[in-house]
Protein backbone atom coordinates (compact mmCIF):
# COMPACT_ATOMS: atom_id res chain seq x y z
CA UNK A 1 0.00 0.00 0.00
CA UNK A 2 2.66 2.49 1.14
CA UNK A 3 4.72 1.81 -2.39
CA UNK A 4 1.54 2.41 -4.30
CA UNK A 5 1.15 5.78 -2.49
CA UNK A 6 4.98 6.83 -3.27
CA UNK A 7 4.41 5.24 -6.95
CA UNK A 8 1.22 7.37 -7.39
CA UNK A 9 3.34 10.73 -6.46
CA UNK A 10 5.24 10.09 -8.76
CA UNK A 11 3.16 10.63 -11.64
CA UNK A 12 1.85 14.27 -12.08
CA UNK A 13 -2.00 13.37 -13.06
CA UNK A 14 -1.83 10.91 -10.19
CA UNK A 15 -0.64 13.26 -7.71
CA UNK A 16 -3.02 15.62 -8.71
CA UNK A 17 -5.91 13.64 -8.25
CA UNK A 18 -4.36 12.86 -4.23
CA UNK A 19 -3.28 16.28 -3.84
CA UNK A 20 -7.14 17.70 -4.66
CA UNK A 21 -9.03 14.55 -2.77
CA UNK A 22 -6.37 15.57 0.30
CA UNK A 23 -7.07 19.62 -0.03
CA UNK A 24 -10.66 19.21 -0.11
CA UNK A 25 -10.81 16.84 3.06
CA UNK A 26 -8.61 19.86 5.07
CA UNK A 27 -11.13 21.92 3.87
CA UNK A 28 -14.29 19.80 5.02
CA UNK A 29 -12.49 19.56 8.14
CA UNK A 30 -11.71 22.86 9.02
CA UNK A 31 -15.36 24.37 8.01
CA UNK A 32 -16.79 21.26 10.26
CA UNK A 33 -14.74 23.36 12.86
CA UNK A 34 -16.99 26.81 12.04
CA UNK A 35 -20.19 26.63 14.74
CA UNK A 36 -23.82 28.11 13.74
CA UNK A 37 -24.15 31.81 15.75
CA UNK A 38 -25.44 31.35 18.71
CA UNK A 39 -24.38 28.08 19.88
CA UNK A 40 -23.95 27.22 23.82
CA UNK A 41 -21.05 25.18 23.52
CA UNK A 42 -20.80 23.80 27.01
CA UNK A 43 -24.64 22.49 26.33
CA UNK A 44 -23.91 20.83 23.45
CA UNK A 45 -21.13 19.08 25.24
CA UNK A 46 -23.57 18.12 27.99
CA UNK A 47 -26.17 16.53 25.71
CA UNK A 48 -23.98 14.45 23.49
CA UNK A 49 -22.63 13.01 26.62
CA UNK A 50 -25.90 11.45 27.10
CA UNK A 51 -27.25 10.75 23.55
CA UNK A 52 -26.21 7.99 21.71
CA UNK A 53 -28.52 9.07 18.77
CA UNK A 54 -26.74 12.79 18.33
CA UNK A 55 -23.51 10.09 18.04
CA UNK A 56 -25.08 8.30 15.08
CA UNK A 57 -26.08 11.66 13.73
CA UNK A 58 -22.57 12.89 14.04
CA UNK A 59 -20.79 9.61 12.34
CA UNK A 60 -23.05 10.29 9.34
CA UNK A 61 -21.90 14.18 9.63
CA UNK A 62 -18.39 13.00 9.19
CA UNK A 63 -17.70 14.59 12.80
CA UNK A 64 -19.02 18.18 12.70
CA UNK A 65 -23.03 17.66 14.53
CA UNK A 66 -20.80 17.78 17.99
CA UNK A 67 -19.76 21.08 17.35
CA UNK A 68 -22.88 22.27 15.42
CA UNK A 69 -21.20 23.51 12.86
CA UNK A 70 -22.39 25.07 9.40
CA UNK A 71 -21.71 21.17 8.17
CA UNK A 72 -23.34 19.82 11.44
CA UNK A 73 -25.23 17.57 9.26
CA UNK A 74 -22.66 16.34 6.83
CA UNK A 75 -23.94 14.89 4.06
CA UNK A 76 -26.91 12.44 6.01
CA UNK A 77 -29.39 14.15 3.93
CA UNK A 78 -27.74 13.46 0.36
CA UNK A 79 -27.68 9.64 1.94
CA UNK A 80 -31.50 10.04 2.77
CA UNK A 81 -32.44 11.27 -1.04
CA UNK A 82 -30.27 8.12 -2.42
CA UNK A 83 -32.04 5.80 -0.80
CA UNK A 84 -35.11 7.32 -1.32
CA UNK A 85 -34.16 7.29 -5.70
CA UNK A 86 -33.15 3.50 -4.74
CA UNK A 87 -35.97 2.54 -3.52
CA UNK A 88 -38.36 4.12 -6.22
CA UNK A 89 -36.27 2.77 -9.02
CA UNK A 90 -38.23 -0.82 -8.90
CA UNK A 91 -41.73 0.93 -8.61
CA UNK A 92 -41.29 3.91 -11.10
CA UNK A 93 -40.45 2.92 -14.67
CA UNK A 94 -38.97 5.71 -15.61
CA UNK A 95 -36.45 5.53 -13.28
CA UNK A 96 -35.81 2.44 -13.71
CA UNK A 97 -35.08 2.80 -17.36
CA UNK A 98 -32.82 5.66 -16.51
CA UNK A 99 -30.55 3.01 -14.83
CA UNK A 100 -30.03 1.60 -17.57
CA UNK A 101 -28.85 4.17 -20.02
CA UNK A 102 -25.33 4.00 -18.93
CA UNK A 103 -23.75 7.31 -17.93
CA UNK A 104 -26.31 9.79 -19.26
CA UNK A 105 -29.04 8.19 -16.99
CA UNK A 106 -26.91 7.93 -13.62
CA UNK A 107 -26.42 11.85 -14.12
CA UNK A 108 -29.93 12.32 -14.36
CA UNK A 109 -30.62 10.42 -11.45
CA UNK A 110 -27.82 12.61 -9.95
CA UNK A 111 -29.67 14.94 -10.51
CA UNK A 112 -32.81 13.99 -9.22
CA UNK A 113 -31.10 13.20 -6.03
CA UNK A 114 -29.21 16.53 -5.86
CA UNK A 115 -32.60 17.86 -6.34
CA UNK A 116 -34.32 15.93 -3.36
CA UNK A 117 -31.33 16.64 -0.96
CA UNK A 118 -32.19 20.06 -1.01
CA UNK A 119 -36.17 20.17 0.90
CA UNK A 120 -34.31 17.22 2.95
CA UNK A 121 -31.68 19.05 4.18
CA UNK A 122 -33.98 21.73 5.46
CA UNK A 123 -36.37 19.13 7.09
CA UNK A 124 -33.78 17.92 8.88
CA UNK A 125 -32.07 21.54 9.44
CA UNK A 126 -35.55 22.52 11.58
CA UNK A 127 -35.85 19.04 13.08
CA UNK A 128 -31.83 18.77 14.54
CA UNK A 129 -32.27 22.96 15.43
CA UNK A 130 -35.39 22.10 17.53
CA UNK A 131 -34.48 19.34 19.58
CA UNK A 132 -31.15 21.09 20.48
CA UNK A 133 -32.53 24.55 21.12
CA UNK A 134 -35.08 23.45 23.36
CA UNK A 135 -33.85 21.01 26.29
CA UNK A 136 -30.22 19.70 27.39
CA UNK A 137 -31.09 19.53 31.32
CA UNK A 138 -33.06 22.64 31.44
CA UNK A 139 -29.91 24.85 29.20
CA UNK A 140 -30.79 25.56 25.22
CA UNK A 141 -28.16 24.89 23.42
CA UNK A 142 -29.40 27.59 20.59
CA UNK A 143 -30.50 30.82 22.11
CA UNK A 144 -32.34 32.26 19.29
CA UNK A 145 -34.58 29.39 17.71
CA UNK A 146 -38.58 29.79 16.90
CA UNK A 147 -39.88 30.78 13.98
CA UNK A 148 -42.37 33.12 16.54
CA UNK A 149 -39.49 34.78 18.91
CA UNK A 150 -36.89 34.61 16.22
CA UNK A 151 -37.90 33.82 12.63
CA UNK A 152 -35.27 35.47 10.85
CA UNK A 153 -32.63 33.92 13.09
CA UNK A 154 -33.87 30.76 12.61
CA UNK A 155 -34.41 31.17 8.78
CA UNK A 156 -30.54 31.94 9.32
CA UNK A 157 -29.66 29.29 10.48
CA UNK A 158 -32.00 26.60 8.48
CA UNK A 159 -30.39 27.93 5.09
CA UNK A 160 -26.88 28.00 6.70
CA UNK A 161 -26.81 24.11 7.46
CA UNK A 162 -28.71 23.46 4.04
CA UNK A 163 -26.66 25.42 2.53
CA UNK A 164 -23.36 23.44 4.32
CA UNK A 165 -25.07 19.93 3.16
CA UNK A 166 -25.21 21.12 -0.60
CA UNK A 167 -21.46 22.61 0.04
CA UNK A 168 -20.65 18.33 1.75
CA UNK A 169 -22.22 17.23 -1.10
CA UNK A 170 -20.33 19.26 -3.67
CA UNK A 171 -17.14 18.63 -2.30
CA UNK A 172 -17.62 14.93 -2.04
CA UNK A 173 -18.78 15.14 -6.06
CA UNK A 174 -15.22 17.02 -6.59
CA UNK A 175 -13.23 14.02 -4.70
CA UNK A 176 -15.57 11.38 -6.93
CA UNK A 177 -14.97 13.38 -9.95
CA UNK A 178 -11.18 14.97 -10.11
CA UNK A 179 -9.45 12.78 -7.08
CA UNK A 180 -9.30 9.58 -5.45
CA UNK A 181 -11.79 6.93 -4.39
CA UNK A 182 -15.92 8.05 -3.60
CA UNK A 183 -16.18 11.07 -2.61
CA UNK A 184 -19.39 10.77 0.10
CA UNK A 185 -17.64 8.24 1.69
CA UNK A 186 -14.28 9.73 1.96
CA UNK A 187 -16.20 12.62 3.52
CA UNK A 188 -17.27 10.40 6.49
CA UNK A 189 -14.15 8.49 6.64
CA UNK A 190 -12.62 11.86 7.23
CA UNK A 191 -14.61 12.45 10.24
CA UNK A 192 -14.47 9.37 11.63
CA UNK A 193 -10.64 9.05 11.49
CA UNK A 194 -10.20 12.43 12.89
CA UNK A 195 -12.64 11.53 16.27
CA UNK A 196 -10.73 8.43 16.74
CA UNK A 197 -7.83 9.33 19.22
CA UNK A 198 -10.55 11.31 21.24
CA UNK A 199 -12.88 7.93 21.26
CA UNK A 200 -9.62 5.80 22.79
CA UNK A 201 -9.11 8.59 25.49
CA UNK A 202 -12.57 8.50 26.44
CA UNK A 203 -12.74 4.60 26.40
CA UNK A 204 -9.41 4.87 28.78
CA UNK A 205 -11.12 7.52 31.11
CA UNK A 206 -14.33 5.74 31.83
CA UNK A 207 -13.44 2.24 31.34
CA UNK A 208 -10.07 1.78 32.34
CA UNK A 209 -7.16 -0.25 31.18
CA UNK A 210 -9.91 -3.29 30.83
CA UNK A 211 -11.53 -1.51 28.44
CA UNK A 212 -9.51 -0.36 26.52
CA UNK A 213 -7.63 -4.12 25.93
CA UNK A 214 -11.12 -4.82 25.01
CA UNK A 215 -12.05 -2.62 22.62
CA UNK A 216 -7.87 -2.87 21.08
CA UNK A 217 -8.85 -6.52 20.91
CA UNK A 218 -12.25 -6.08 19.33
CA UNK A 219 -11.02 -3.81 16.62
CA UNK A 220 -8.08 -6.19 15.67
CA UNK A 221 -10.62 -9.00 15.22
CA UNK A 222 -12.66 -6.87 13.74
CA UNK A 223 -10.50 -5.51 11.01
CA UNK A 224 -9.24 -9.02 10.30
CA UNK A 225 -12.38 -10.24 9.88
CA UNK A 226 -13.53 -6.93 7.81
CA UNK A 227 -10.91 -7.42 5.02
CA UNK A 228 -11.25 -11.43 5.50
CA UNK A 229 -14.75 -10.40 3.76
CA UNK A 230 -14.31 -7.44 2.09
CA UNK A 231 -12.03 -9.60 -0.18
CA UNK A 232 -13.87 -12.98 -0.17
CA UNK A 233 -15.24 -14.34 -3.64
CA UNK A 234 -17.06 -16.84 -5.72
CA UNK A 235 -15.28 -17.28 -8.96
CA UNK A 236 -18.29 -18.67 -11.37
CA UNK A 237 -15.56 -20.11 -14.31
CA UNK A 238 -16.79 -18.86 -17.92
CA UNK A 239 -16.04 -20.38 -21.04
CA UNK A 240 -16.18 -18.46 -24.58
CA UNK A 241 -17.27 -20.46 -27.98
CA UNK A 242 -14.23 -20.22 -30.87
CA UNK A 243 -15.29 -18.12 -33.48
CA UNK A 244 -14.39 -17.80 -36.97
CA UNK A 245 -13.37 -14.01 -38.00
CA UNK A 246 -12.87 -13.01 -41.39
CA UNK A 247 -9.55 -10.48 -42.09
CA UNK A 248 -8.10 -9.09 -44.72
CA UNK A 249 -6.77 -11.35 -47.74
CA UNK A 250 -9.64 -13.07 -47.49
CA UNK A 251 -8.10 -15.19 -44.75
CA UNK A 252 -10.21 -16.81 -41.49
CA UNK A 253 -9.01 -16.38 -37.99
CA UNK A 254 -10.39 -18.14 -35.21
CA UNK A 255 -10.77 -16.24 -32.14
CA UNK A 256 -12.25 -16.88 -28.85
CA UNK A 257 -12.38 -20.47 -26.85
CA UNK A 258 -10.49 -19.22 -24.02
CA UNK A 259 -11.66 -19.80 -20.45
CA UNK A 260 -12.11 -17.07 -17.30
CA UNK A 261 -14.40 -16.72 -14.49
CA UNK A 262 -16.82 -14.13 -13.28
CA UNK A 263 -16.00 -13.07 -9.10
CA UNK A 264 -19.29 -12.58 -7.07
CA UNK A 265 -18.08 -10.80 -4.13
CA UNK A 266 -19.17 -12.05 -0.83
CA UNK A 267 -19.83 -8.24 0.39
CA UNK A 268 -21.18 -6.51 -3.09
CA UNK A 269 -22.55 -3.96 -0.92
CA UNK A 270 -19.21 -2.65 0.52
CA UNK A 271 -20.42 -0.51 3.88
CA UNK A 272 -23.60 1.32 2.01
CA UNK A 273 -25.82 -0.97 3.80
CA UNK A 274 -24.27 -0.08 6.76
CA UNK A 275 -25.25 3.44 6.23
CA UNK A 276 -28.34 3.18 4.87
CA UNK A 277 -30.08 1.14 8.10
CA UNK A 278 -28.44 3.80 10.55
CA UNK A 279 -30.11 6.71 8.57
CA UNK A 280 -33.65 4.43 8.44
CA UNK A 281 -33.36 4.53 11.88
CA UNK A 282 -32.20 8.02 12.44
CA UNK A 283 -35.38 8.69 10.35
CA UNK A 284 -38.23 8.31 12.72
CA UNK A 285 -36.15 10.06 15.62
CA UNK A 286 -35.81 13.07 13.03
CA UNK A 287 -39.18 13.06 12.46
CA UNK A 288 -40.22 12.79 16.55
CA UNK A 289 -38.08 15.52 17.49
CA UNK A 290 -40.13 17.98 15.43
CA UNK A 291 -43.18 17.44 18.04
CA UNK A 292 -41.24 16.43 21.04
CA UNK A 293 -41.65 19.74 22.69
CA UNK A 294 -45.09 20.45 21.62
CA UNK A 295 -47.57 21.62 24.31
CA UNK A 296 -50.44 19.13 22.99
CA UNK A 297 -50.05 16.64 25.23
CA UNK A 298 -50.63 13.35 23.32
CA UNK A 299 -48.57 14.66 20.28
CA UNK A 300 -45.59 14.96 23.58
CA UNK A 301 -46.00 11.86 24.46
CA UNK A 302 -46.21 10.03 21.16
CA UNK A 303 -43.01 12.18 20.21
CA UNK A 304 -41.04 10.91 23.14
CA UNK A 305 -42.41 7.24 22.91
CA UNK A 306 -40.88 7.24 19.04
CA UNK A 307 -37.77 8.88 19.63
CA UNK A 308 -36.84 6.93 22.37
CA UNK A 309 -38.38 3.60 20.47
CA UNK A 310 -35.34 3.88 18.13
CA UNK A 311 -32.79 5.47 20.35
CA UNK A 312 -29.74 2.69 21.11
CA UNK A 313 -30.58 2.96 24.65
CA UNK A 314 -33.46 0.31 24.36
CA UNK A 315 -33.13 -3.16 23.50
CA UNK A 316 -35.59 -3.51 20.73
CA UNK A 317 -32.76 -0.92 18.48
CA UNK A 318 -30.14 -3.37 18.05
CA UNK A 319 -32.16 -6.51 17.00
CA UNK A 320 -34.26 -3.83 14.28
CA UNK A 321 -30.59 -2.74 13.01
CA UNK A 322 -29.31 -6.25 12.18
CA UNK A 323 -32.59 -7.58 10.88
CA UNK A 324 -32.29 -3.65 8.47
CA UNK A 325 -28.43 -4.33 7.44
CA UNK A 326 -29.02 -7.78 6.65
CA UNK A 327 -32.00 -6.58 4.63
CA UNK A 328 -30.78 -3.58 2.98
CA UNK A 329 -27.36 -5.51 2.11
CA UNK A 330 -29.68 -7.84 -0.26
CA UNK A 331 -31.52 -4.93 -1.57
CA UNK A 332 -28.01 -3.49 -2.49
CA UNK A 333 -26.70 -6.44 -3.93
CA UNK A 334 -29.60 -6.93 -5.96
CA UNK A 335 -29.91 -3.58 -7.51
CA UNK A 336 -26.22 -3.24 -8.37
CA UNK A 337 -26.20 -6.93 -10.30
CA UNK A 338 -29.18 -6.23 -11.78
CA UNK A 339 -27.43 -2.47 -13.28
CA UNK A 340 -24.47 -4.93 -14.45
CA UNK A 341 -26.72 -7.26 -16.54
CA UNK A 342 -24.23 -9.89 -16.22
CA UNK A 343 -26.17 -12.97 -18.16
CA UNK A 344 -27.03 -10.69 -20.95
CA UNK A 345 -23.54 -9.48 -21.67
CA UNK A 346 -22.18 -12.56 -20.96
CA UNK A 347 -24.41 -14.20 -23.96
CA UNK A 348 -23.84 -11.00 -26.39
CA UNK A 349 -19.87 -12.09 -25.60
CA UNK A 350 -20.58 -15.70 -26.24
CA UNK A 351 -19.72 -16.74 -23.15
CA UNK A 352 -21.61 -19.11 -21.29
CA UNK A 353 -21.16 -20.93 -17.96
CA UNK A 354 -20.06 -24.85 -18.25
CA UNK A 355 -23.22 -26.70 -17.55
CA UNK A 356 -25.85 -23.66 -17.26
CA UNK A 357 -27.57 -23.07 -20.88
CA UNK A 358 -27.14 -18.96 -21.68
CA UNK A 359 -30.29 -16.98 -21.23
CA UNK A 360 -32.40 -17.44 -18.33
CA UNK A 361 -31.15 -20.33 -16.84
CA UNK A 362 -27.97 -18.64 -16.94
CA UNK A 363 -29.31 -15.95 -14.31
CA UNK A 364 -31.26 -18.01 -12.26
CA UNK A 365 -28.31 -19.98 -11.88
CA UNK A 366 -25.77 -16.86 -10.89
CA UNK A 367 -29.02 -15.15 -8.41
CA UNK A 368 -29.03 -18.36 -6.88
CA UNK A 369 -25.52 -18.10 -6.07
CA UNK A 370 -24.96 -14.99 -5.54
CA UNK A 371 -28.50 -15.32 -2.72
CA UNK A 372 -26.09 -17.89 -1.03
CA UNK A 373 -23.10 -16.10 -0.89
CA UNK A 374 -24.87 -12.74 -0.13
CA UNK A 375 -26.16 -14.39 3.31
CA UNK A 376 -22.75 -14.68 4.35
CA UNK A 377 -22.15 -11.03 3.70
CA UNK A 378 -25.20 -9.88 5.49
CA UNK A 379 -25.00 -11.96 8.40
CA UNK A 380 -21.28 -10.32 8.50
CA UNK A 381 -22.52 -6.86 8.34
CA UNK A 382 -25.34 -7.16 10.71
CA UNK A 383 -23.04 -8.55 13.11
CA UNK A 384 -20.67 -5.48 12.64
CA UNK A 385 -24.13 -3.37 13.11
CA UNK A 386 -24.54 -4.48 16.85
CA UNK A 387 -20.96 -5.85 17.86
CA UNK A 388 -21.03 -2.88 20.40
CA UNK A 389 -24.27 -4.70 22.09
CA UNK A 390 -22.40 -8.07 21.97
CA UNK A 391 -19.46 -6.89 23.60
CA UNK A 392 -21.80 -4.92 26.32
CA UNK A 393 -23.76 -8.53 26.79
CA UNK A 394 -20.64 -10.80 26.44
CA UNK A 395 -18.66 -8.74 29.07
CA UNK A 396 -20.80 -7.42 31.31
CA UNK A 397 -19.80 -4.00 31.13
CA UNK A 398 -21.64 -2.07 34.14
CA UNK A 399 -23.62 1.46 34.12
CA UNK A 400 -20.03 3.09 34.46
CA UNK A 401 -19.10 1.32 30.95
CA UNK A 402 -22.71 2.58 29.01
CA UNK A 403 -21.12 5.58 28.27
CA UNK A 404 -18.06 4.28 26.40
CA UNK A 405 -20.57 1.70 24.60
CA UNK A 406 -21.51 4.70 22.56
CA UNK A 407 -17.76 5.33 21.75
CA UNK A 408 -17.73 1.38 21.06
CA UNK A 409 -20.70 1.89 19.05
CA UNK A 410 -18.59 4.85 16.46
CA UNK A 411 -15.63 2.71 16.33
CA UNK A 412 -17.96 -0.85 15.05
CA UNK A 413 -19.72 1.04 12.50
CA UNK A 414 -16.89 3.38 11.65
CA UNK A 415 -14.19 0.84 11.26
CA UNK A 416 -16.00 -0.95 8.95
CA UNK A 417 -16.15 1.92 7.04
CA UNK A 418 -13.12 3.21 7.20
CA UNK A 419 -11.70 -0.38 6.36
CA UNK A 420 -14.13 -0.17 3.20
CA UNK A 421 -13.00 3.13 2.30
CA UNK A 422 -9.21 2.44 2.06
CA UNK A 423 -9.50 -1.00 0.30
CA UNK A 424 -12.07 0.80 -2.28
CA UNK A 425 -9.53 3.35 -2.47
CA UNK A 426 -6.56 1.69 -2.89
CA UNK A 427 -8.22 -0.84 -5.27
CA UNK A 428 -8.63 2.61 -7.51
CA UNK A 429 -5.69 3.86 -7.01
CA UNK A 430 -3.71 0.46 -8.12
CA UNK A 431 -5.90 0.48 -11.03
CA UNK A 432 -4.72 3.92 -12.27
CA UNK A 433 -1.10 2.88 -11.72
CA UNK A 434 -1.84 -0.28 -13.87
CA UNK A 435 -3.30 1.18 -16.43
CA UNK A 436 -0.20 4.33 -16.55
CA UNK A 437 2.18 1.53 -16.65
CA UNK A 438 0.24 -0.51 -19.65
CA UNK A 439 0.44 2.80 -21.21
CA UNK A 440 4.40 3.25 -20.89
CA UNK A 441 4.68 -0.10 -22.23
CA UNK A 442 2.66 0.49 -25.26
CA UNK A 443 4.92 3.10 -26.00
CA UNK A 444 8.12 1.84 -25.66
Amino acid sequence: MIDAVRNAFRLPDLRRKLLITLGILVIYRLTSHIPVPGVDRAALSNIFSSNQLLGLLNLLSGGSLQYFSVMAMGVYPYITASIIIQLLMPIVPQLEALGKEGEAGRNKLNQYTNILTIPLAALQAFGQSSLLANASGGTKVLKEFGFVQYPLATVAIILTLTAGTMLAMWMGQIITQEGIGNGVSIIIFGGIIASMPQNVINTYVQGGVLQLLIFAIVTVLTVAIIVLVQEGQRRIPVQYGKRVRAMRGNRLMVVGGQSTHVPLRVNSAGMIPLIFASSMLIFPSTIASYFIYSTVSWVNGVANFVYRLFSPQYTLYWPLYFLLVVAFTYFYTDVVFRQQNLPETLQKQGGFIPGIRPGQNTERYLNKVLSRITLVGALFLGFVAILPWLVHLGFGLGAASRAASSTLLISSTGLLIVVGVVLDTMKQLEAQLLMRHYEGFIRR
